[in-house]
């Protein structure tokens, strides 16, 4: 598979009580076996760096790495809730694809943006992408 990188900005609300928001600049870069994320605040300061591989789920951030046994844990740390990364990367690639409990709206793509929701498990959440060009 032929690594890919992806740059922009992203949202994510999950309807918790309270509502939980985030928002980060991004870059994604790789594919759904081996990749990296890094997450950047609005001044370009890096808030995570995610790297995954066969072996290994990393997350750094705030001077310290830390070991997780899947990408979705390490996702779900870094973000708050678990977003589908392994989905993700197909979704941006313009393929449809499941994801447990998440459906994408790809009608934007061409446009640099891509909506995903998730239904279940409760709270529901959106992920919202808006990509460079």
């Amino acid at each position: 598979m032929e690594p890919q990188l992806w740059r922009g900005r992203l949202a994510l609300r999950v309807e918790s009580e309270p509502p939980q928001s985030f928002f980060a600049g991004f870059e994604l870069s790789g594919h759904a076996g081996q990749g990296e994320l890094r997450l950047f605040s609005p001044l370009g300061t890096t808030l995570a760096d995610l790297h995954w591989s066969p072996q290994s789920a990393t997350l750094s951030n705030n001077g310290e790495t830390r070991q997780f046994e899947s990408l979705d844990a390490l996702a779900t740390q870094a973000t708050g809730t678990a977003i589908p990364i392994a989905a993700l990367f197909q979704w941006l690639a313009g393929v449809q694809t499941g994801a447990d409990g998440w459906s994408a709206d790809l009608s934007q793509l061409d446009d640099g943006r891509l909506t995903a929701r998730r239904t279940q498990p409760e709270p529901s959440a959106e992920l919202r992408l808006i990509l460079e060009r």
